[in-house]
């Protein structure tokens, strides 16, 4: 167990069945029970995430978290199992989850991932954004400081994994990509760079609206023969251990967890410079950066890489060495109670607890 009090928390999460968000909700809930907490997950009805916090132990409360000015039941069904638990800290998880989730007598955290909109977390005593750009973009919208903070994600770690069986040529350099196949990501982007690597074939692990699109314009470029869409898949340390180097291709992308995931399983990553990886990475000593929008210089950066085992060792010593200081899970859960216990309320009574304003923006 960390060290201090056992403390007694509920989690909302509301999301999708697949996201880094989601993914990070199901590991900090199940190591802050097994830390000796009291944690109550409540979750969007979806049997396979609920199976898996079954299984180690919890029992979620799974809820419809529809359109909210339609879905009438979930609120006041979320308010009474809240108040039965009687948790002394509450943390919803972006903005669906925040929007159902009531005050009352204990302290109310809204995680947020990404640059939201801060209308939907007016009633919380305190946000979290797991970055460092993302804390300092809330406490700019007019967040007090002090009730604004960073707290990062932690990831699995994945070193040691059996690679595993893709449909790839054979005694070619490997590169993956994982995410959704969404705009955002980029894969676009990677696609348009792979002629600058001809030697190198592609897997992308993810499914989306853009998959057809990807398709074509693989085709229209002249290397499908070298990229597999691999859709949706759940062993990403096999995947990474598959791979020579990791490519994170996001126009967008507001932490990374995918890098946190390459370094654990001590694979050198090159990423397009969107807000995350630009934070996370040290360039030419944790990973490469290269510019949005600009796969010639994605496919030069990659290329490089693949001509120089030694800078890819290097890089993926230093990447591990990052994720064991500040992104394994002893590090993180350690901070994560921290705060919580920093924050939590204890109520003389069933009444809500005082709380200051919250900003007007």
């Amino acid at each position: 167990m960390t060290g201090g009090a056992p403390l007694r928390v509920a989690q909302v999460m509301a999301g999708a069945a697949m996201g880094g968000a989601e993914g990070f909700y199901e590991r900090l809930t199940l190591a802050l029970h097994g830390a000796g907490d009291a944690v109550l997950p409540v979750i969007r009805r979806d049997p396979a995430r609920a199976a898996r916090l079954t299984v180690q132990g919890l029992t979620p409360l799974q809820l419809r978290f529809g359109n909210w000015w339609l879905d009438w039941m979930t609120r006041p069904r979320l308010r009474l199992a809240l108040r039965g638990f009687a948790p002394r800290v509450v943390v919803s998880w972006m903005n669906r989850g925040t929007r159902f989730t009531p005050r009352g007598p204990w302290t109310l955290v809204g995680r947020l991932g990404g640059y939201y909109d801060l209308r939907y977390y007016r009633h919380c005593d305190h946000l979290v954004g797991n970055t460092r750009d993302l804390a300092r973009w809330i406490a700019a919208q007019g967040w007090p400081a002090e009730r604004v903070h960073y707290l990062p994600n932690f990831v699995d770690d994945m070193r040691g994994a059996l690679p595993a069986e893709l449909d790839l040529p054979p005694q070619r350099p490997r590169l993956l990509a994982l995410g959704r196949l969404h705009r955002n990501k980029g894969f676009d982007i990677l696609l348009r760079a792979l002629p600058e690597v001809p030697g190198a074939v592609l897997a992308i692990a993810g499914e989306g609206p853009e998959r057809a699109a990807l398709e074509s314009l693989a085709r229209e470029l002249g290397v499908a023969g070298r990229v597999r869409f691999l859709g949706w898949r759940q062993d990403a340390g096999a995947l990474l251990a598959a791979c020579d180097v990791f490519v994170c291709s996001s126009r967008h992308e507001p932490l990374g967890n995918m890098v946190l995931e390459a370094w654990s399983a001590g694979r050198p990553v090159v990423a397009v410079a969107a807000q995350g990886p630009s934070e996370l990475i040290r360039e030419g000593e944790t990973g490469l950066l290269v510019p949005k929008e600009s796969p010639a210089a994605l496919g030069r950066a990659i290329a490089g890489l693949l001509a120089d085992p030694g800078r890819r060792a290097a890089l993926a010593e230093a990447g591990r060495a990052a994720y064991d200081a500040d992104f394994a899970a002893a590090p993180v859960l350690a901070r994560w109670r921290g705060f919580l216990q920093q924050v939590e309320r204890r109520p003389a009574s069933g009444a809500a607890p005082a709380r200051p304003d919250a900003p007007a923006g």
